[in-house]
């Protein structure tokens, strides 16, 4: 087996890093310092970097100016986002991007995918249903009025909803089936509430009261919205990656330099183990989001639908980043909490990547009905 990437896939993180180098995490608003939303907006200079990069068209075929790359490269990159905060609605925008080129209709494609691939407007997704806990999918109802559709419901926790130009909403249909529906910001009939991430980042509760769409504005092939939410929960996995990893990394290097009796803090057994238990943590959470990431970008077969591997990753992801974050703070002591030291920030970062996943045990269960229904060997 080769699990060596592409030098497409490699390029692409390197042209990552080379964007992300220029952001400092210590520069990032704190949510323990400012009420309320940290920003007005997400990094738009970023926004644009990325999109100079060719780092926004990802996913996108060559006809609308992308790369034609993969799930792989796309967690690359987002891997390389998390290390240093980037607030920018990369995940969210690119996989409402891949979802309108694999399921949406040419009108549409031909509308939205350039502009969106140059950054010039911003896509988000609301995946999260009325509560946070239930199926996103039936937290709104379309039905279809003529050519059109109308949709009535609330989502909750739509990230960077303010921002976007766009959310790609799903909803269930009286015949039991989900599509996909763009609804732009302002339309007649939405609003939003506000909220706030533990990060500090403005959320929006999206309601939507008799909201009227063209046909062309909603995508109702089959599959797209699972094809979809699978792509988020895929990258967010890859967010916590590569948060943990900055985090380990940060652990690592004040256990080397902080000393108790004489001697680095690193060199005490009880701190070796914890540190060691944690890059197992990483490795685990590495190894399974490339398989959940692999298998989405490939469409290649398993003992398991692609959804029971990401299943996989998101209870390491979810358990992992947890892990990491509460060692690091444990280790770094008084200082872990000192609001002039980036760790603060990475903890209530990763508390939301936490609640996003869902919990581990939600995730267990969904593997177990998966092995019910797909008995191995």
């Amino acid at each position: 087996m080769d699990f060596t990437f592409t030098e497409e896939q490699q390029a692409a993180a390197e042209a990552a890093r080379g964007v992300f180098a220029g952001v400092a995490p210590d520069a990032v608003p704190s949510p323990s310092l400012t009420p309320g939303a940290v920003a007005d907006d997400f990094d738009r200079p970023l926004w644009r970097r990325l999109a100079d990069a060719d780092l926004l068209s990802l996913l996108l075929a060559e006809e609308h100016g992308g790369a034609g790359l993969d799930a792989v490269a796309l967690c690359l990159v987002l891997r390389e986002s998390a290390k240093v905060l980037a607030r920018v609605p990369l995940l969210e925008s690119s996989a409402a991007m891949a979802a309108v080129q694999a399921y949406g209709g040419p009108e549409l494609q031909a509308e939205l995918l350039a502009r969106a691939g140059r950054g010039e407007i911003v896509l988000t997704v609301a995946a999260h249903g009325r509560t946070g806990h239930d199926p996103a999918e039936f937290a709104v109802t379309a039905r279809q009025d003529g050519a059109g559709w109308v949709l009535d419901g609330v989502q909750t926790a739509v990230p960077w909803a303010y921002d976007a130009d766009l959310v790609v909403v799903p909803a269930r249909t009286a015949a039991d089936r989900t599509v996909l529906a763009l609804v732009p910001r302002g339309a007649e009939g939405a609003s939003l509430g506000e909220q706030f991430s533990t990060s500090g980042e403005r959320l929006g509760e999206l309601r939507l009261e008799s909201v009227r769409l063209a046909g062309r504005d909603v995508i109702d092939a089959e599959g797209a919205w699972e094809w979809l939410r699978e792509l988020l929960a895929t990258g967010t996995c890859a967010l916590a990656l590569g948060l943990g990893e900055r985090v380990l990394g940060m652990t690592s290097e004040y256990a080397s330099k902080r000393e108790q009796f004489g001697h680095p803090i690193a060199t005490f057994q009880a701190v070796a183990v914890q540190s060691a238990d944690r890059y197992i943590d990483l490795r685990a959470m590495e190894a399974t989001l490339w398989q959940a990431a692999w298998r989405i970008a490939s469409g290649a077969p398993g003992a398991l639908p692609a959804s029971g591997d990401v299943a996989v990753a998101k209870i390491w992801a979810s358990e992992g980043v947890r892990r990491v974050v509460q060692t690091a703070q444990h280790l770094h002591g008084g200082f872990g909490a000192d609001v002039d030291y980036p760790l603060h920030r990475y903890h209530a970062w990763a508390k939301y990547l936490e609640l996003a996943l869902g919990p581990a045990a939600a995730h267990e269960e969904a593997l177990g009905e998966l092995l019910a229904a797909h008995p191995l060997g």
